[in-house]
């Protein structure tokens, strides 16, 4: 996954980027950062060779996938690794980091303005109903939200662009518009998401100060011990669940097939697995959460078991949502089903000083 990120090239003719086939599981991601486990979502990439902003498609991800999303951990990869396991980890390990500081990834989200009905003027100036950093134009225009639409307007004498052709009007969100629109100004650049029926402008800035100087991340100590077995216990049929997010009134429903059970040194847990198109998803907590690892709980991703009901967790492979690099992300967080009472000492740590 992450592979396909470092692979993607520049079409000169088309002066756009070309897709990965699949962007990371979110790290869905943010299930929510540039994806929807209920349908397609789209995401974009700037290309260093021209700058030039394009909207990428990306099929439905990890979270019936927003979010996240998005920059996880390919199990599938990993789990199917024929060379030294922890030389594979290392390199998942390594992508992932490059994902998260890619043009896609996480780091450089600078903004998240929730819209109100009607008009909302936007701009670097203190005046403006949304204020884009400093580096934008005191004032830019308005996006205008009305009967289930979003449209953008810019002022004439401001440089707007869309696909690289200046634009003065632009449909951002709507039922006709089938996919992401991207506007730039400089080094910022925006979309507008749709989370249950709300609205909100998201904003990248690709000169992010965060990105340049966001330092390594810290995981616990590999062990085959954070391997285990897990049987998936199907529900008499698949439920659609409601999960909180970190803003407060916003909650993310995925489907449940059912539960995992697996054993800890002897004890037996359980954890409500999400349906993530080929694999399972969870967002767990555990005794390590706000006390090791990220307080909201963590992501981790599983094959879809096997005829028998059985799949790995590979712990190892938990990873923090982008919540815990970025305040602008809209990850969900470990419900109270999902917080089990033992410390999972594996996968991604937490450092308060990523935020």
């Amino acid at each position: 996954m992450f592979t396909l990120l470092a692979r993607s090239l520049v079409d000169t003719s088309r002066k756009a980027a070309t897709a990965p086939a699949i962007i990371g599981r979110g790290s869905c991601l943010d299930p929510w950062l540039s994806f929807s486990y209920q349908g397609i979502i789209n995401v974009m990439m700037r290309t260093r060779l021209n700058k030039t902003m394009s909207g990428l498609t990306v099929g439905a991800l990890v979270l019936g996938c927003t979010l996240a999303t998005t920059g996880n951990a390919d199990v599938t990869t990993i789990s199917n690794c024929k060379q030294d396991y922890e030389l594979c980890l290392d390199a998942w390990k390594d992508e992932r980091l490059a994902f998260l500081k890619s043009d896609i990834g996480y780091l450089n989200l600078a903004g998240l303005y929730w819209l109100k009905e009607g008009t909302n003027s936007f701009g670097g100036g203190a005046g403006n109903d949304i204020v884009f950093p400093g580096k934008a134009e005191s004032s830019i225009g308005t996006f205008t939200l009305s009967d289930g639409e979003v449209r953008l307007a810019v002022k004439p004498e401001v440089d707007v662009r869309h696909m690289d052709r200046p634009v003065n009007h632009l449909l951002m969100a709507g039922e006709s518009v089938k996919d992401g629109i991207v506007a730039t100004h400089g080094d910022l650049a925006w979309t507008v998401i749709n989370r249950d029926n709300r609205f909100a402008v998201r904003l990248r800035d690709f000169d992010s100060p965060v990105v340049k100087n966001f330092p390594p991340i810290e995981y616990y100590p590999v062990s085959a011990t954070n391997r285990v077995s897990a049987k998936l216990h199907l529900y008499e049929k698949p439920r659609t669940i409601r999960v909180e997010t970190v803003i407060e009134g916003l909650n993310y429903n995925p489907w449940s097939p059912g539960v995992v059970k697996f054993e800890i040194d002897g004890e037996t847990f359980e954890l409500e697995a999400y349906d993530a198109g080929g694999e399972l998803f969870f967002v767990f907590g555990d005794q390590t959460s706000g006390r090791g690892s990220y307080p909201a709980g963590r992501f981790l991703y599983a094959k879809k078991p096997d005829a028998n009901g059985v799949t790995e967790l590979d712990f190892n492979t938990a990873h923090s949502p982008p919540c815990a690099y970025n305040e602008f992300a809209t990850c969900p967080i470990a419900s109270a089903r999902n917080r089990i009472a033992t410390r999972i000492t594996a996968g991604e740590r937490y450092d308060p000083a990523h935020h």
